[in-house]
């Protein structure tokens, strides 16, 4: 799906521009650009419902047995290799980190940083934030699935999405409440809105519901594809409704509704991205498989990346703007492919071996398939 590519290159791009005030920052001529940059983790919530929602519901329809274990053998062989590696680098190399101080290892490991940080002292890898959201949603999102597969009811699976959007709404407007009137001596936004799964799950959430209509509605998912460009507009006009609303990104108003709106807007751009004849969907841009191929493990390296080349060349690119960026980004679209290659493919060709042999065995053995 070339549509989907760009949006992923879009939305690992759009958060290194938002990550260059790490080395301070493009300048006034390009602060337009990075300042709503944190929305393309969004955008990769709503790429990542979608993606692994159709991937689980897709046997759920069919009738097929799930197999729990093939689902978090691929999906531990598509995160963990490239993200230890990371997690190594940042133990090992002291100068690799983009910031002084951070949490302990364990954290990472457990996948339990985004709930429970120091952000004004361990701010180093904070960006793992966003891969335990999305790991928390790989271990429960099959079982909700298969538990509502089986429930076969309409109007409960209903239920339950507005269960979470006007609960995420309420609780976080009640958290923004409580911690603007105590002002506590820390980043409160960060660490108990921005970060914590529980106050995420919109894009997760906006995603899932375009897998439950593509793969349970297929005629439905057809009839609406013929009017891609139409979902592709309104898309951009939530998305300029979303930089209204979050014009204040640690305002009440972007922490309380914004959220919804958000990933409702950006559902409506996957959604014209996953059809082939519209304008987004309709042809590849050049360069944009390969960024969004190698965008996870982007996404892992790009900050400290910009630390060790500001330690080199910092005074050198302070204040040059784009050539700022592009030095920095160039040096981390080097590292990337170095990850992607030695140790993101290698590890997903193990997982695709593993997943022959489990297969193979299933066929001989039909008792013990999951």
């Amino acid at each position: 799906m070339p549509g989907l590519d760009s949006l992923r290159a879009i939305a690992v791009v759009w958060t290194m521009l938002f990550h260059s005030f790490l080395v301070g920052g493009l300048g006034e001529d390009w602060r337009w650009a990075q300042r709503y940059g944190w929305m393309g983790v969004d955008l990769f919530f709503v790429l990542s419902g979608f993606l692994i929602g159709a991937q689980v519901l897709a046997p759920l329809v069919r009738g097929e047995r799930f197999s729990f274990g093939d689902f978090y053998l691929r999906r531990a062989f598509r995160i963990l290799p490239a993200f230890w590696a990371v997690l190594a680098l940042y133990l090992l190399w002291p100068d690799f980190a983009e910031a002084p101080g951070m949490e302990p290892w364990w954290k990472f490991a457990l996948f339990f940083v985004n709930v429970s940080i120091d952000y004004d002292r361990n701010a180093a890898f904070s960006h793992a934030w966003s891969l335990c959201v999305e790991e928390h949603f790989y271990l429960l999102f099959p079982m909700l699935a298969l538990g509502f597969a089986r429930l076969r009811s309409r109007a409960a699976l209903v239920a339950f999405c507005v269960a979470l959007v006007v609960g995420g709404i309420a609780l976080r407007t009640a958290i923004w409440l409580h911690f603007d009137a105590l002002a506590p001596d820390r980043n409160w936004f960060v660490e108990n809105i921005y970060y914590p799964t529980w106050n995420r799950l919109d894009g997760l959430l906006a995603g899932v519901s375009l897998a439950v209509v593509k793969t349970y509605r297929p005629a439905l998912w057809a009839r609406l594809g013929a009017r891609a460009n139409v979902a592709f507009m309104i898309g951009l006009a939530g998305m300029a409704l979303s930089f209204w609303l979050f014009r204040e990104r640690a305002g009440l108003l972007g922490n309380s509704i914004g959220w919804p709106v958000l990933s409702a807007s950006l559902a409506a751009l996957v959604f014209a991205g996953a059809q082939t004849k519209g304008w987004i969907g309709h042809r590849a841009v050049p360069g944009a498989a390969w960024v969004a191929a190698i965008s996870y493990s982007l996404y892992l390296i790009h900050k400290p990346i910009y630390g060790l080349v500001e330690i080199h060349l910092g005074e050198a690119l302070d204040g040059r703007g784009f050539v700022a960026f592009a030095t920095y980004g160039a040096a981390s679209l080097f590292a990337a492919a170095v990850l992607h290659y030695a140790v993101e493919r290698p590890g997903l060709r193990l997982r695709d071996a593993l997943s022959r042999v489990r297969v193979a065995r299933a066929d001989d053995h039909p008792s013990r398939a999951t």
